[in-house]
């Protein structure tokens, strides 16, 4: 009797389950000159990989920067070039040229991968702050707690944990039944509007959903702010306002990444929840949010740090006829004849 009605259960749950063939991406619809927007994101992208392997390479090729500190910005350049390169090229073939139809697997791992790095660039900043908080309020033991076996497994750990986390996500969606619209109101697959489409009980996805806010924007976000004001409390006790300065100049970087790949989340989120917001809007800030931070990371890395202008200064003097040296500055010789 048991399997008889085991039998029949199987029977009406496989009657209703529905797993689509396709989802149809809507994206943005009815707005004037999108094209130019197209072509903005495609020029986002070059610049991004441009800028982002430009980085890479530095930190790669000066032995000066094979540093446990450089070893995190060459983590969140490697994320911000694998997040641009997961979200705009599909993007772009999606809506510039017409293709909004998308497999079902396609679908979940166009998911998964835009959502990992972007967690990823979040845990990321929280290292760099990690590695702030013990250079300013511990510097004479700096270097025996932030060494590169350390600095390793705390980013391997965030990779591993957050493909976990990402990844069950994923698989919670895969379980749903999609037996009403299959039109995605999102210009990728993103996991709210994917996992409302569903007609059976959708609790768990939403508390996943919850979840997934607090461990990648409201942890991280606390765990930066209470860092920093352990630095400005550690700096307030510091005589000299030369040195609250020298120490406040090694933050700005890391303050303005977090202040870029924050604010718009922050703002989307709660404009989002406190008032109405036309979908077209919300989809432009969205893109917005994803790519323009991986644009201005290394950016901001390049222009604001002085050990990577040195880096690239040596980089060029290297490649330059060693009697020119009028292209190289006296303070850039003698560190290229230090590191010697």
């Amino acid at each position: 009797m048991t399997s008889i009605l085991t039998d029949k259960t199987t029977t009406m749950f496989n009657n209703t389950f529905v797993r689509p063939a396709k989802f149809y991406l809507s994206g943005f619809s009815n707005i004037p000159h999108i094209r130019y927007y197209y072509a903005f994101l495609c020029f986002v992208y070059i610049m991004t990989v441009l800028g982002n392997g430009f980085l890479l390479s530095v930190i790669w090729l000066v032995k000066t920067l094979h540093t446990p500190k450089y070893m995190i910005v060459f983590n969140m350049a490697l994320t911000d070039l694998c997040g641009s390169t997961a979200l705009i090229p599909k993007l772009l073939d999606t809506f510039l040229f017409d293709k909004r139809y998308i497999l079902y697997d396609a679908c979940l791992s166009y998911m998964f991968f835009v959502m990992f790095f972007a967690s990823v660039q979040s845990w990321t900043l929280v290292t760099m702050a990690y590695d702030r908080l013990i250079a300013i309020c511990f510097p004479l033991r700096y270097h025996n707690i932030v060494t590169e076996t350390s600095v390793a497994a705390i980013l391997l750990f965030v990779w591993i944990f957050l493909v976990s986390v990402i990844a069950t996500m994923v698989g919670l969606v895969n379980r749903l039944s999609f037996c009403r619209s299959l039109v995605v109101n999102s210009f990728f697959c993103d996991h709210g509007p994917v996992y409302r489409l569903a007609c059976n009980d959708t609790s768990l996805n939403y508390n996943m959903a919850s979840a997934l806010i607090t461990i990648l924007i409201i942890i991280p976000l606390i765990f930066i702010i209470a860092t920093y004001v352990c630095i400005f409390i550690a700096l307030s006790r510091t005589t000299s306002r030369k040195e609250r300065i020298r120490a406040l100049k090694t933050c700005t970087s890391h303050l303005i990444l977090v202040v870029i790949f924050f604010l718009p989340i922050g703002i989307t989120n709660i404009a989002t929840r406190a008032s109405y917001i036309h979908p077209n809007a919300r989809m432009i800030n969205s893109t917005l949010t994803h790519t323009i931070p991986a644009l201005l990371d290394p950016i901001i890395y390049a222009l604001k740090t002085e050990e990577v202008m040195i880096a690239v200064k040596n980089l060029v003097c290297v490649g330059t006829d060693k009697t020119d040296q009028t292209s190289c500055s006296p303070r850039v010789v003698w560190k290229t004849n230090q590191s010697k």
